[in-house]
């Protein structure tokens, strides 16, 4: 229905309600005029008269009262979907689907899921997990995180934090196999990597060299297309890995894993929340993305300092530098 045509419609069954025109076209912040005109405009649609006018008074006609009893429900109906729809948005209640990467979302967002729970009970959460860079209509998210700027033009994009890549490796191992000092080194080392889901293909390590970030094949003992596995196998003392600072950053903080060539840690995508208009959105999703940004900009838990990281190292098996 085009929406003259409803605005027409409206402006019938008002008329109807409070008798007069005029009060039908104040209800609805329209002119006389355009509210006659409305009027004028159904009758021409419909091919009938819907009122007996004259000068000082109006009556429905019969056509015009079968009319009105055919339309008053559904219009009723649909200004109640109006108002409920328009409710949602100040509600802190409903629905909230979230995306975001498997590889980093999960060591992400569990304590501030639990602390918005807390605060707003009557949200149920909707997560997925999926590295692939997803359609916002398609996955019908309300909020998604990524690494890198926003996927879709029209989506607002908020930096969080840097995303360090660490390459790591267990105290046993370091005992096991030695330490290595350069990229090159890695050649004679046990190295894990991430194999891509979607296409199968093996994930270069993404190493900086001086001011610039590059990939570095390497020819990997083990593979995994999941990051909690391959983080176990590290911790395990059978494997080097690079892994994401959110994971990693603890475990180096307890000292049960050891960070390696840190002149090579890249560190040049930051996560990002993004959404669509804000203006729009529902009120529960406004108030997820202010408690993101809050909580989440520059957080010390995911990023460790480089002080932190040079005496993670000399503490290590050796003293590695």
């Amino acid at each position: 229905m085009a929406i003259n045509e409803l605005r027409s419609i409206m402006t019938f069954v008002k008329a109807v309600e409070l008798g007069s025109l005029s009060k039908a076209a104040e209800a609805q912040e329209i002119s006389p005029q355009a509210a006659s005109k409305a009027l004028r405009q159904l009758e021409a649609y419909l091919g009938v008269r819907l009122f007996h006018r004259t000068t000082r008074s109006m009556s429905l006609t019969e056509e015009g009262q079968r009319f009105l009893e055919a339309a008053q429900p559904s219009l009723a109906g649909l200004q109640q979907a109006l108002r409920a729809v328009r409710q949602t948005k100040t509600d802190v209640a409903g629905p909230l689907r979230i995306v975001g990467p498997r590889s980093v979302l999960p060591s992400v967002i569990g304590p501030l899921l639990d602390e918005y729970l807390r605060l707003y009970p009557e949200v149920q959460p909707d997560l997925q997990f999926d590295d692939r860079i997803g359609n916002w209509v398609e996955d019908r998210a309300d909020i998604g995180f990524r690494l890198g700027q926003s996927p879709q033009e029209g989506l607002i994009a908020r930096p969080l934090f840097p995303l360090q890549l660490i390459i790591c490796a267990a105290p046993s191992y370091l005992r096991k196999y030695g330490t290595p000092h350069s990229l090159y080194d890695l050649t004679s080392h046990r190295c894990s990597a991430f194999r891509r889901a979607n296409d199968g293909r093996v994930v270069p390590w993404h190493v900086k060299i001086g001011e610039a970030v590059q990939d570095h094949p390497i020819n990997p003992s083990f593979c995994t297309n999941d990051e909690v596995f391959e983080l176990r196998t590290v911790l395990a003392g059978e494997v080097i890995g690079q892994l994401a600072a959110p994971s990693a950053a603890p475990l180096i903080r307890a000292g049960r894993l050891v960070p390696l060539l840190l002149e090579h840690m890249a560190d040049n995508l930051s996560l990002h929340i993004y959404y669509g208009s804000r203006s729009a959105m529902p009120e529960r999703a406004r108030r997820f993305i202010d408690l993101a940004v809050e909580r989440l900009s520059n957080d010390s838990d995911f990023v460790m300092r480089p002080e932190e990281l040079l005496r993670a190292c000399s503490h290590s098996p050796g003293g590695l530098r």
